[in-house]
């Protein structure tokens, strides 16, 4: 047994670290914390690298919003030998979406560590790939404690090379009746190892669980700053999938945030978000965790000069970003976790200066909102898209303020006269219909027209709000009630697949592999447009259930193809400016 937790154990109370390079961390590791734009240690992440990098285990006390998983993850991963093939770090998480979020970050941390790998393993996903995962000799192991355990007593997980061991969110683990397999996990890890626990709270249980498996902690005590958190306007949204993009163009139109953040999960809902936004006219662009350090630079530096209006952004990608125009932050994905939506919302609302969150949900993700609130013990407001005839009041608005100065700038002797001359020839008008005319025309208000992706937006959303009752009941990841995809150009079945131009990915290997491993003829593949990070594949005839699964496991390009059904967002598919673009008709 170790040594008991005293009631006051050592804190780190000396002042913070103001910079990653003073921690002691590798230099493959500080590369890795640089190029993903960390600036300075928050005080969790100060007071816990140089005592766990010291070899010794730590209580930390820190909520939601502290970065704790940096605190302890960039420690684990010194502690790593990336030669030797075997589980040398544990990581427990209450949840999925924790251990999902907490695998990403460690692999984003381990970029510049050839040879290491990161392994989630949790319940609800299949068992065999995740073994066969563990087999290649992953050295880290992000997991629920009852999977965990699973691998273990199957003998799938071995911890006699363990020497890191972390309990993230504690209390929350103990609370959902962890405890025994917690209990468990620490006994089978070697004497030796370090362990970090970190919980909100401090209960009795958690210390005793501190009391039995660690060894002269030191304690970290933090809280959460609140001044970002209080700073921003948070609202929210629900909106259908597939008219995310539509209802973000809207929202954008009507803000007055010199420039805003776009956040999404993926690199590619990164590259295809920006895509469709650059479609709209909105001056944007993208980034996440596989764009190059210069060009991150370049980007965040048109961001700061003007040149841009729009950064989407995945989570990685964002850290330690901080650019004061940002007045708005919206999630065009509800993040996995509380954590994440604090660290996103930062973006703005800093030093003093206040700002707007929104986050879009779709009708069945209600349930995670509301339990995102309860961590951050903040309510957030909802509110309705603008409409089209908002969006043009506010342009039109904008514009006419903006009358007095073009005047006092002179040279307007040409249009005058073009005006005078329209109204001689045209003595019936009204001069005001004829400014209200040139206005709406100004903003781009051509009249109403033919049915629309504008009025299957406003018809989606009446739709969800008289569906409120009706949400999709379920687990975490159960999506939207909504139309099984999209259709290209041609009326066709348009499908998605998670392969693009860097992976290598060529028009004759993805028919290549459509026909050899669904069964497809060349006849049956239409187009195909082939982007930076995925590829979009007409297909007549659509596929059924069990191709897509088959489908869905081959490897093209040394990558899973990963094909479904494309679910938006509706806008031109088209590439971007200066984006390559394949297409074939097979």
């Amino acid at each position: 047994m170790s040594t008991p937790l005293p009631s006051a154990m050592p804190t780190t109370s000396e002042a913070d670290t103001s910079t990653f390079a003073e921690l002691g961390l590798a230099p493959q590791i500080l590369s890795a914390v640089t190029r993903l734009g960390f600036t300075a240690p928050t005080p969790v992440q100060a007071r816990t690298i140089p005592a766990l990098l010291s070899g010794r285990d730590v209580v930390g006390v820190a909520q939601t919003g502290t970065g704790k998983t940096a605190a302890f993850g960039l420690p684990l991963l010194q502690a790593v030998d990336p030669e030797l093939a075997a589980v040398q770090v544990v990581v427990l998480t209450p949840t999925r979406e924790l251990a999902m979020q907490v695998a990403d970050a460690l692999t984003s941390f381990a970029a510049d560590m050839p040879g290491l790998q990161v392994v989630p393993v949790y319940g609800g996903a299949p068992f065999v790939p995740q073994q066969r995962a563990l087999a290649r000799g992953a050295q880290v192991v992000v997991g629920t404690p009852g999977r965990v355990i699973d691998h273990i007593e199957r003998r799938t997980l071995r911890l006699e090379d363990v020497r890191f061991l972390v309990l993230d969110e504690a209390d929350e683990m103990l609370r959902m009746g962890f405890a025994e397999d917690v209990d468990k996990v620490l006994s089978g890890t070697p004497a030796g190892r370090q362990v970090a626990l970190f919980s909100a709270t401090m209960p009795t249980p958690i210390r005793r669980v501190a009391d039995k498996h660690l060894k002269d902690p030191v304690s970290v005590s933090v809280t959460r700053q609140s001044s970002t958190v209080d700073a921003v306007k948070q609202s929210f949204a629900v909106v259908p999938y597939r008219h995310k993009a539509g209802a973000l163009a809207r929202v954008l139109a009507v803000s007055d945030a010199d420039a805003a953040i776009v956040f999404v999960r993926t690199r590619e809902a990164a590259e295809e978000m920006g895509n469709a936004l650059l479609q709209r006219g909105i001056a944007a662009a993208h980034i996440s965790g596989d764009v190059a350090q210069s060009d991150r630079e370049r980007i965040v530096e048109r961001l700061r000069s003007g040149a841009l209006d729009v950064l989407v952004a995945t989570d990685v990608a964002a850290r330690g970003l901080d650019v004061e125009r940002i007045g708005l932050v919206v999630n065009l994905d509800l993040p996995r976790e509380a954590e994440s939506y604090v660290h996103r919302i930062g973006r703005t609302g800093r030093a003093g200066r206040t700002g707007e969150a929104l986050t879009f949900i779709t009708p069945a993700e209600r349930s995670r909102l509301r339990q995102i609130e309860r961590t951050i013990r903040v309510t957030l407001t909802e509110i309705a898209i603008p409409t089209p005839a908002e969006v043009s009041a506010h342009r039109a608005t904008a514009m006419l303020a903006r009358t007095a100065e073009r005047l006092a700038a002179g040279r307007l002797e040409v249009v005058r006269q073009a005006v005078v001359e329209h109204l001689a020839a045209n003595p019936d008008l009204d001069p005001v219909d004829v400014l209200t005319a040139v206005t709406a025309l100004a903003v781009g208000d051509t009249g109403p027209g033919a049915a629309s992706e504008v009025e299957d937006l406003d018809d989606a959303m009446r739709r969800a709000r008289e569906a409120r009752t009706d949400e999709v009941r379920g687990g975490h990841g159960a999506g939207p009630r909504r139309r099984p995809g999209t259709t290209g150009p041609s009326g066709r079945p348009r499908y998605r697949v998670s392969i693009g131009e860097r992976d290598g990915l060529q028009p004759g290997a993805l028919v290549g592999a459509l026909t050899g491993e669904g069964g497809l003829t060349g006849k049956d593949v239409g187009k195909i447009d082939i982007f930076g990070s995925f590829a979009l594949v007409d297909i007549p005839d659509g596929l059924s259930a069990d191709v897509v699964d088959r489908l869905g496991r081959t490897r093209v390009a040394g990558r899973p193809l990963r094909i479904r059904l494309d679910t938006g967002p509706q806008a031109s598919r088209g590439p971007s400016r200066g984006e390559r673009t394949h297409r074939t008709h097979a």
